[in-house]
């Protein structure tokens, strides 16, 4: 799929829905996943261009999503609907930006369980074959009794008390409603080292742990860092080669150019200017492909552009590597004295 085969869907959809409204019928909703609509687009992610392309459409076309496809996870349903024409509209149906934990993936899996009655050995047995800290201990898809884990078993038994069920060494558990502001969550995360996360159809829908958050952390923080190195080096590349004045032309607003002092003051869209123009390339001095080397900083701060939105659905690995490529491009430049 494509960009524009998925504006043609969407087109489609609106379409026959106005048609059904002008009959005097009911519309029907178009239901599906986030994750199959963006895929109508052609995309596996949400990303800002992809965002504001489709909510214009949809503006253009007077539908809207219930839910918003921006704040909930990937996998959770949708419905396409007519957008209302009055300025009365249902603030209940209005989208809510406010990122909740049950946009983390691991709140959307359902975790491994066991029943009071179980055997402890059989317990423990699962929570080292999966590397589990914990185990939710429940009854049926509703009823949460506690949780075991290697903590509560450990106490147990370090005063001497027998333990031969789950029962035994269960602990009651922290468990939050999945419509928990991501913040609030996460102070619970790292208090109890886990938080069970309860549906709007009152299952347990995911365990979010301590763990969960360090790779959630890892996986938005790494861009950040390469990021950081690749402006870095950058600076370096054209430390005392330019002058004020021609730094200052590497932006088309006068305002923008104003704020610029020096090369600390440069964007990446300053640098990819600086960079298109043949005299400023010839002052670098490097043996290399101009045209590629533009493009690649052109490719990083569109990348960046995405990593300053908070994304739960992360980079792509194609991204990322784009990222890494081009930090340990500078590297190599550095060991062989062109910066």
């Amino acid at each position: 799929m494509t960009m524009e085969q998925g504006d043609a869907w969407l087109e489609c959809v609106a379409n026959r829905m106005k048609q059904e409204f002008e009959k005097g019928n009911a519309p029907r909703p178009e239901k599906l996943t986030i994750r199959e609509f963006i895929g109508k687009f052609g995309w596996s992610k949400r990303t800002p261009y992809l965002l504001n392309h489709v909510r214009n459409s949809m503006e253009k076309l007077e539908i809207r999503t219930i839910p918003d496809i921006e704040y909930h996870y990937l996998g959770a349903g949708i419905s396409i609907e007519l957008d209302p024409q009055s300025a009365d509209v249902d603030l209940k149906t209005q989208p809510d930006p406010t990122y909740r934990i049950e946009m983390l993936e691991a709140a959307n899996r359902k975790p491994m369980t066991v029943s009071p009655n179980s055997d402890l050995n059989a317990a423990t047995t699962m929570m080292l074959l999966h590397d589990y800290s914990q185990l939710p201990v429940m009854q049926g898809n509703y009823t949460l009794n506690g949780i075991v884990s290697w903590e509560s078993i450990g106490a147990r038994l370090s005063l001497g008390k027998e333990c031969n069920e789950v029962r035994e060494c269960m602990v009651p558990a922290h468990e939050i409603p999945s419509t928990t502001p991501l913040l609030q969550a996460i102070s619970t995360i790292v208090e109890h080292g886990y938080v069970l996360v309860r549906g709007d159809k009152n299952t347990i829908t995911g365990i979010v742990t301590a763990s969960d958050l360090s790779e959630q952390f890892v996986s938005m923080a790494g861009p950040f860092l390469f990021i950081g190195q690749i402006e870095g080096h950058l600076r370096q590349l054209i430390h005392r080669k330019f002058t004020i004045e021609e730094l200052r032309n590497s932006s088309p607003s006068p305002e923008e150019r104003k704020r610029i002092n020096g090369s600390a003051d440069l964007t990446l869209g300053n640098y990819q200017s600086l960079f298109g123009n043949r005299e400023n390339w010839q002052k670098l001095n490097l043996q290399i492909d101009r045209a590629e080397f533009v493009h690649h900083i052109c490719r990083v701060r569109e990348i960046r552009n995405e990593v300053m939105h908070f994304d739960p659905d992360g980079l792509s690995e194609e991204d990322v590597k784009m990222l890494s490529d081009v930090s340990h491009f500078f590297e190599s430049l550095v060991q062989m004295g062109a910066i």
